[in-house]
């Protein structure tokens, strides 16, 4: 008896999408096709509308700034963009991608820092996720243009708790910075509000999300103080974000996916219920699972940490998913995928952040 399916659980036996998956690996052309097609469904991402720079700042070594700019619908987004202030000439460009973290409250604020102290709301999820550290700032100090953007649904881009359902405010009243905890409750039911218009619309919530990272993507590549190497990173919903822009953009020398890798089927009766619908896209065929997605631009340089603790994805399934990437990157005859494997629980700790950031200046220095 499955624990979630119950009187359900032969579903899984009879379902055609285990089956399929189970039937071997899709070639990297099918894939990139499929997640291009998704993608598509959200519209061309033909680059930032309207752009402007709000404002400046000079803070522990780095200068910054926060733009805002259109994606065509919606509240305007704001990115901070992070570099060191003795840079004399384009630099290695990164996108740093915040996580889902049943936090929608916040976006950006949750990984990179400005000239003002974060929230103690931010720091507290800092310090369970990210061992304390605004890792999109200690990536800058190293020689990166960061570009740290919101993206839908989260911080700038969020839906004001006003305006969505009765039924989905379950109680929660007010949007000032007392009541993150009762908007971040809100917005966990809300997304699948946010799924269905999808539906309706043509598209999924993944699909919007990675048109809206191709769009900084652009940005970033676009600026004159940027080389041609760019690289995305991040953690949880952040990792399944650079994981989606790693498959639908060719441009990206590189990217980390960090505490965000298993099999589909690692997940069923287990961790379903605790996911975001940015995991589960719909409009691709059965037969292509996650780490397909992940490793479909292969040879290009790949990293993906996993927490063996890590409540999320368990470990069978994430030591299925390092398999199946190690596969299409064999197929491809390259060895420019790293897998690590990191003791505890769902995280982006110091350790992991000094591997990843040694991986990175090799992969885009070397």
């Amino acid at each position: 008896m499955s624990k979630h399916l119950g009187v359900y659980s032969d579903w899984i036996q009879h379902a055609a999408a285990p089956a399929a998956r189970a039937a071997g690996l899709p070639t990297a052309e099918e894939v990139r096709a499929a997640v291009r097609q998704m993608v598509a469904s959200a519209g061309e991402p033909e680059g930032p509308a309207d752009l402007q720079v709000e404002r400046h700042w000079t803070a522990d070594g780095l200068v910054g700034e926060e733009i805002s700019y259109s994606v065509g619908f919606g509240p305007r987004t704001r990115a901070w963009l992070l570099k060191p202030a003795d840079a004399d000439g384009p630099l290695p460009g990164v996108l740093a991608l915040h996580g889902h973290d049943g936090f929608k409250y916040f976006g950006k604020e949750k990984i990179a820092d400005t000239d003002q102290p974060p929230s103690d709301v931010v720091s507290a999820l800092r310090d369970q996720l990210y061992q304390g550290r605004a890792f999109a700032n200690d990536l800058a100090a190293r020689g990166y243009v960061v570009l740290v953007p919101d993206v839908f649904c989260w911080g700038s881009r969020r839906f004001p708790l006003a305006e969505m359902p009765q039924q989905v405010r379950q109680g929660a009243d007010g949007t000032n910075t007392a009541t993150h905890e009762a908007y971040n409750v809100a917005a966990g039911h809300h997304e699948h509000l946010v799924e269905k218009y999808c539906t309706l619309l043509g598209t999924t919530m993944g699909a919007v999300v990675a048109r809206e990272d191709l769009i900084a993507l652009r940005y970033l590549r676009g600026r004159e103080d940027t080389t041609d190497r760019t690289a995305s990173v991040g953690l949880s919903g952040g990792g399944c974000r650079s994981a989606l822009l790693r498959a639908t953009s060719s441009e990206l020398t590189a990217a980390v996916v960090v505490g965000m890798m298993g099999t589909y089927d690692s997940l069923l009766d287990r961790n379903v219920v605790t996911h975001t619908w940015m995991l589960m896209p719909r409009m691709l065929p059965d037969r292509i699972d996650w780490p397909d997605v992940a490793a479909c631009q292969a040879p290009a340089p790949l990293l993906v940490q996993y927490d063996r603790d890590d409540e999320l994805f368990p470990l069978p399934g994430a030591e299925a998913a390092h398999d199946r990437i190690s596969a299409h990157y064999a197929a491809a005859g390259s060895s420019s995928y790293t897998g690590q494997f990191f003791d505890g629980p769902h995280k982006f700790d110091g350790a992991m952040q000094a591997a990843a950031f040694a991986w990175l200046d090799q992969v885009m220095r070397g």
